[in-house]
């Protein structure tokens, strides 16, 4: 496989990742928009309520939080306080450019080994949600999202240590 070919081949999955991630938040947020506005009818309406639908709001505020980040990660839209690095010289800031996003990676790496213990917790332990439903299903989210995070952080220091060198 040529160069070109595998860079071609990087592109195109990136490109479909981020479509996937675009719509998993789409498909969210208008879950949780239709859920939330069905309950209020609901409740205010026909003073009855689903009883599984307030734990799945919550859970899908909880997808959203992860996918939000997912996606700022990928666009570089995340928080970021440079006051300092503003005022650096171009060389020194692409130092604290990679040792920024190594920290970041680290931290990410570091949550998504706990959260991957906690998911598995809770999995040995039979958790059900939502009525009877596997705790672990709606939990995957935590270690894969900032597992996604921190490997796009480190990608992102690397390629920040190659402009410097």
């Amino acid at each position: 496989m040529s160069r070109q070919s595998r860079h071609s081949w990087w592109r195109r999955a990136g490109e479909v990742g981020r479509h996937v991630e675009n719509a998993l938040l789409v498909l969210c947020l208008v879950a949780l928009i239709l859920l939330s506005t069905g309950q209020i009818v609901l409740r205010d309406v026909f003073s009855t309520g689903v009883v599984w639908a307030d734990g799945l709001t919550r859970l899908i505020v909880l997808w959203l939080a992860l996918l939000g980040a997912i996606a700022a990660s990928r666009d570089c839209r995340h928080i970021a306080i440079d006051v300092v690095t503003r005022l650096l010289p171009p060389r020194l800031r692409v130092v604290a450019s990679v040792v920024r996003n190594l920290f970041t990676s680290g931290v990410c790496g570091l949550l998504a080994w706990y959260s991957w213990t906690f998911v598995s917790d809770s999995r040995e332990f039979g958790d059900e949600l939502l009525g009877n439903l596997p705790a672990w299903w709606f939990q995957l989210i935590l270690p894969v999202g900032f597992a996604l995070i921190a490997y796009r952080y480190l990608l992102r220091a690397l390629g920040s240590g190659r402009e410097a060198g």
